[in-house]
């Protein structure tokens, strides 16, 4: 039986697929590469994170030693982790400072330990109403000895 080609129906069947391949390929490559493409965003939300708070563990320790008392010293070592923290991209809110001492903290000898921890949330998440997911949280610390001139 023809059909509406002119070309019987067992003709039609018998010859090359006449597939739209592009379509599909299409169709896999956006099903594989945005999970692949969000992972990698992720990883490098991370990555910034692991930095943020290296820098700022570092700093804090720094500017702690420094100071001639105790609470200039913590205001000090609270702004460095806020300005490091800022400078990477993340929100201050998102990050601690816990600093602790051998012995007194202004006392020359005295080893000051800075430990900081901040939420690294997910990418591209922040954006929906009412949503804060993280994707983990990262943390350094750093020491300093506290000098006997200041």
């Amino acid at each position: 039986m023809p059909s509406l080609t002119g070309r019987p129906a067992a003709e039609l069947r018998a010859g090359p697929e006449q597939g739209s391949a592009i379509v599909e390929f299409v169709f896999l490559a956006v099903l594989l590469m945005v999970p692949v493409a969000y992972l990698i965003l992720t990883v490098g939300a991370l990555q910034g994170g692991a930095y943020a708070v290296e820098g700022a563990a570092e700093q804090a320790a720094k500017v702690f030693v420094i100071q001639s008392d105790d609470g200039a010293a913590r205001q000090a070592a609270e702004t460095a982790v806020s300005m490091a923290v800022t400078d990477m991209g993340f929100d201050p809110a998102d990050a601690s400072l816990a600093i602790t001492c051998d012995g007194g903290c202004q006392t020359p000898g005295t080893m000051v330990r800075a430990l900081v921890t901040l939420r690294v949330d997910l990418p591209l998440v922040g954006g929906l109403p009412g949503t804060r997911l993280s994707a983990a949280q990262v943390q350094a610390s750093a020491a300093q000895k506290v000098g006997r001139f200041k």
